[in-house]
């Protein structure tokens, strides 16, 4: 088994772990033949600013395997792409042998008192604990720190819902701008058609 990576706009693949080039479990390799995939600076939209090798910024795609443009949505389509390049959306790095790994989300990082947090660090840390069989991290407004670390949970059959539980065991796992102040239990994460989790709607349901 190879790990890879691709959206539906990369046709709908652009990377994968191969073995010409050696494999490395938890990235996803290198980019496909006639595919470049760069990492750049995140904060700036209109324009690509490449990165130096091993820094953390936004993941872009060039090729014979990118799209167009989104049908009937010429906004959309000079958002994603940018001096040629696909920007995805994603947030990763590539280190000095090539190798490209996924961070996370780029709408979905918390900025919680100044400190970036990403959701996908603090959902593999949380899916260690025994009482939770899913999870899902989200920021929510916070009139001081910006925004709060919120782990909507669906607990595991017969387990506690103890938020205080779980935020004291988060406590001793991960930093102090990452463990969730705040735990939810829920009987099931909202799903898209691609089975990825809609955190959109949990913003929108744990907000209101």
């Amino acid at each position: 088994m190879y790990e890879g990576y691709g959206l539906s706009e990369t046709s709908p693949a652009a990377s994968v772990n191969q073995p010409d080039f050696g494999t490395r479990a938890g990235t996803i390799g290198h980019p496909l033949w006639g595919v470049d995939v760069e990492i750049v600076r995140a904060d700036v939209d209109d324009r690509v600013e490449l990165l130096p090798t091993g820094e953390l910024g936004e993941v872009v795609i060039r090729g014979h395997n990118v799209f167009s443009g989104y049908l009937g949505r010429p906004e959309a389509t000079a958002e994603a792409l940018v001096d040629g390049w696909f920007r995805s959306g994603d947030l990763g790095t590539k280190d000095a042998d090539g190798f490209l790994t996924i961070v996370d989300r780029k709408k979905d990082v918390i900025i919680r008192g100044g400190f970036n947090v990403y959701p996908r660090e603090v959902e593999e840390v949380l899916m260690r604990h025994p009482d939770v069989a899913q999870v899902a991290v989200i920021g929510l407004a916070h009139p001081v720190h910006g925004e709060e670390v919120c782990a909507v949970v669906v607990p595991a059959p017969d387990a506690a819902k103890d938020p205080e539980a779980v935020i004291t065991w988060s406590k001793e796992h991960l930093g102090r701008h990452k463990y969730p102040r705040r735990v939810e239990f829920t009987d099931a994460l909202p799903l898209g058609p691609s089975m990825k989790v809609l955190k959109r709607e949990l913003r929108a349901q744990y907000t209101a």
